[in-house]
């Protein structure tokens, strides 16, 4: 699974730097439409039903940013993509992953971990 930051990203960092943003409150989501995922990106690919949830954020080197999150299906699905949010619902879409399809019934959980670096 490849991360890409999207331009959502790309702007909520330069407005981190100059102060004029806050940190937000990341949140995982995923969903399960088709797609390859671009810069541009402001959804995730048909995004399930579950509630996205709050991922464990740590810094394993001082250029790269890791969060960690798990979900559970609510009911038979193929999960296709993940992302990156800075709401419960709505929000900005930060980073985002696709995937092949995993293919999940109910309580199966995936635990997504992204990995952002800073070059």
């Amino acid at each position: 699974m490849a991360d890409l930051i999207t331009d959502d990203g790309d702007e909520l960092m330069a407005d981190l730097l100059d102060g004029t943003a806050s940190a937000p409150v990341m949140k995982v989501g995923w969903g399960t439409g088709a797609g390859t995922t671009a810069k541009g990106d402001t959804t995730l690919f048909t995004e399930a039903s579950e509630s996205r949830v709050a991922p464990t954020a740590s810094q394993p080197s001082a250029k790269q940013n890791q969060l960690i999150a798990t979900l559970t299906a609510n009911g038979a699905k193929t999960i296709t993509n993940a992302g990156v949010l800075d709401a419960d619902s709505g929000g900005r879409l930060i980073a985002k992953s696709d995937f092949a399809g995993i293919g999940l019934a109910l309580n199966d959980s995936i635990q997504f971990t992204f990995q952002i670096n800073h070059a």
